[in-house]
């Protein structure tokens, strides 16, 4: 089968690879770029545990193809922090121990910073919204949606 050249911009470097025309983003993230941050829950968009920033845009990486990703601009769970820093998210995230196995925490994370991008007072209503799209099988999502209303205070304070 023939691979496609393509270039993109991951966590603001330049990134070249080859994929296959079926190949996912999210199995170009994992197998040709290395970066296994970003799970694969379900494969099909229903978990969210693939979640990446397309372009400002939230996307389920299993949906978008890697040849359609010529030109564009990604965000993984790995570029979240700067450098040892962690962001404020994933600190509250782990100071309230809201997470258990994992494998939800990439796409959850990379959600609530895009919600909080947008909007630094969210209620809780619209935090559950936001994070509708990310399915955890292991906590009640309540210590979750308590660390995001968290993180958009101290977010709030800092500001």
């Amino acid at each position: 089968m023939a691979k496609h050249h393509v270039s993109m911009t991951v966590n603001g470097e330049p990134v070249e690879f080859l994929c296959e025309t079926q190949q996912t983003l999210l199995d170009v993230l994992r197998d040709e770029l290395e970066l296994t941050g970003t799970k694969e829950g379900c494969g099909t968009g229903d978990c969210g545990a693939c979640s990446v920033m397309l372009d400002g845009r939230l996307v389920c990486s299993c949906l978008v193809l890697g040849v359609e990703t010529e030109g564009r601009h990604i965000e993984t769970i790995e570029g979240v922090a700067q450098g040892s820093e962690l962001h404020p998210i994933q600190q509250q995230l782990l100071e309230d121990a809201a997470l258990q196995c994992g494998i939800c925490t990439p796409g959850i994370v990379v959600a609530a910073k895009a919600l909080l991008e947008q909007n630094l007072n969210p209620t809780e209503t619209e935090v559950r919204y936001w994070l509708a799209g990310n399915l955890c099988r292991c906590t009640g999502y309540d210590k979750i949606v308590r660390s995001v209303m968290n993180a958009a205070a101290k977010m709030r304070e800092e500001a």
